[in-house]
């Protein structure tokens, strides 16, 4: 009912050859075929990542120059201070560079930045108290290279500056000491993807070979380069990025060795957010348990206290904290739930969806450290990008706002292009932040959608759903089921698999589910094969299915297995249904 559905034919001689020369599956095979992977020299790396396969620390850019000067400030006992971010990957980053430098014999500190009082990225009043407070080298994660100004400012205050970053470079880059940038212009590093966790975990890899004088590491290093790995991982997947070349390999290895390798924090953490310690971790464990949790410590907490419980190693201490953010977590839901009922509010009176290619709303105190999720979330209900401003009712100074892309739209292009508007902007094509004179809040949302309609060219606005099998429901079987998560780490780049199925009758009446009611629960049959159905958050659907009267659905769904109570059943997440056509249901 929401997405124009691309079944793609599939190549029977490409599926075979997958079949022959690797020994997957057919199942398997058809999914690598649509994702373009088809060749051997692809295929074994994909089903099989190895740490071999990451790019050598040292090829990053930037990596040797920022070796060389933290490996001299360390040996003049300099004080260093790890500038982070407050979101996930920010924290993850700080905590692996800081964990690192200390087990180096580093003078180190970390610093995060408030989200309501200091903004992303480097702020001018905290580079005065930093060095203020004696601070002799500044190394950034997850931030600095659009700080232009505030590196000046602290070099002309006598800090060194290393900036390692991943998020989209400006016209002009900071005259830091180095820059450590998987994309930074004229580099020719083979991925320029790795999130700011990444980079980080690069840097602190050289470091290491380059302390040892040796690529094989001392036992203690090893062991930090695996709490590295792990938490890399999870900086990964909460920041969206692509879930393919070394970010793949990174997730795969960090899942295995978190629960090891993760630290008493995360363990404590995991524990309330009720993962199951008796199964494998899997992306979506961090992307909807980990993630959110570690977030929410910076939206409406000190991000500092998350960064502490991930490289804390006393029980007590990490209890104490875990169960602090976990709390916070439950407040920010509350409060996503009540902005999101007044951006509806908002939104069905302002926004026209047959005219408008974008959404782009204000409201009065909104939470900024919420603002962020409530555009994401609309985003993905509407198809189409959603820029969440949050106006301070006592303040006619910069506003903040938040922004989601859809529709593949280039968002920091787009902004870039309404920056007149903007008192200042970053982040990268899918996620990004601004700061808006209240004034300028209607000339900024006509030239939002103006440069939205340019990049759309005239497309549909409308999400494509790409279906990478058509598949009877005989055909899911546990084991088939089981095959597909070989395909596994699941996010950006590598989602998980999206199967449909045509021609299904429903099996009683659809009913919701959930203690708010907001999900919905059915069950289909096919040829004798019956299979149940949840759709998350989709609880409207229920009516839409009682007064359709149609016999039979086409359906659109993510194949799971459920296993409740030592009981293991297929069970299909609805992504789409729609009903059968006429001429389908003349051939059933």
């Amino acid at each position: 009912m929401s997405f124009k559905w691309i079944i793609r034919p599939q190549d029977n001689d490409v599926v075979r050859q997958i079949c022959e020369s690797s020994g997957v599956s057919p199942v398997i095979a058809q999914v690598l075929a649509m994702r373009s992977i088809t060749r051997l020299d692809e295929i074994e790396p994909f089903l099989d990542p190895k740490m071999t396969h990451l790019v050598p620390p040292n090829e990053l850019p930037g990596v040797p120059a920022a070796v060389a000067a933290i490996d001299s400030a360390i040996s003049a006992s300099q004080k260093i201070v790890v500038y982070g971010d407050y979101d996930c990957d920010g924290m993850t980053s700080t905590a692996i560079l800081f964990k690192s430098l200390k087990l180096l014999g580093a003078d180190v500190s970390y610093f995060i930045p408030s989200r309501i009082d200091d903004g992303y990225g480097l702020n001018a009043e905290q580079i005065r108290r930093l060095a203020g407070r004696g601070g002799q080298l500044l190394v950034t994660v997850d931030c600095g290279i659009a700080s232009v100004d505030d590196v000046a400012l602290a070099r002309e205050l006598g800090l060194g500056v290393i900036i390692t970053d991943h998020h989209h470079p400006g016209e002009t880059l900071p005259n830091a000491n180095a820059i450590v940038h998987p994309a930074l212009p004229g580099s020719i590093y083979p991925f320029p993807h790795l999130c700011g966790a990444g980079v980080a975990f690069k840097l602190s890899w050289a470091l290491f070979q380059q302390r040892s004088g040796s690529e094989k590491l001392p036992p203690a290093m090893r062991d930090q380069l695996f709490q590295s790995i792990a938490l890399a991982a999870i900086g990964t997947v909460a920041d969206v990025v692509q879930l393919t070349g070394e970010n793949r390999i990174l997730v795969y290895h960090g899942l295995n060795l978190l629960r090891s390798y993760g630290g008493v924090g995360l363990t404590a953490l995991s524990r309330l957010a009720k993962i199951n310690p008796e199964k494998p971790l899997s992306a979506e464990d961090i992307g909807f348990a980990l993630g959110p949790r570690l977030n929410a410590a910076g939206r409406l907490g000190p991000g500092s206290l998350g960064v502490e419980l991930l490289v804390t190693d006393q029980i007590p201490r990490a209890a104490e904290l875990a169960e602090y953010i976990d709390n916070l977590n439950s407040s920010r839901g509350s409060i996503e739930r009540s902005i999101m009922i007044a951006a509806r509010k908002t939104i069905d009176a302002d926004f026209d969806p047959v005219r408008d290619p974008a959404i782009v709303i204000a409201g009065s105190d909104w939470n900024k450290g919420v603002i962020g999720i409530v555009a994401g979330r609309l985003a993905e209900k509407h198809h189409r990008p959603v820029v969440v401003i949050s106006l301070d009712p006592v303040s006619d100074g910069p506003q903040t706002g938040s922004a989601r892309s859809a529709l593949g739209i280039d968002l920091y292009q787009a902004l870039e292009n309404c920056s007149e508007h903007l008192v200042k902007f970053g982040g990268h094509r899918a996620a990004a932040g601004l700061q808006i004179m209240p004034d300028k809040v209607n000339q900024f949302r006509e030239a939002f959608l103006e440069q939205v309609e340019l990049q759309l060219g005239g497309q549909e606005r409308i999400t494509e759903l790409e279906i990478d099998v058509e598949a009877p429901l005989c055909q899911l079987t546990t084991e088939t089921v089981f095959q597909l998560e070989k395909l596994a780490p699941f996010g950006a780049g590598n989602p998980r698999p999206v199967l449909c199925a045509t021609g299904l009758e429903l099996v009683g009446e659809p009913k919701t589910m959930g203690s708010d009611g907001r999900h919905l629960s059915l069950v289909v049959r096919q040829d004798g094969v019956q299979l149940r159905c949840v759709a998350f958050g989709k609880s409207e659907w229920l009516e839409a299915l009682q007064r359709d009267g149609t016999s039979r659905y086409d359906l659109a769904f993510k194949p799971m297995i459920n296993d409740f109570r030592g009981m293991r059943k297929v069970e299909l997440h609805l992504i789409d249904f729609r009903p059968t056509r006429q001429e389908q249901m003349a051939a059933i």
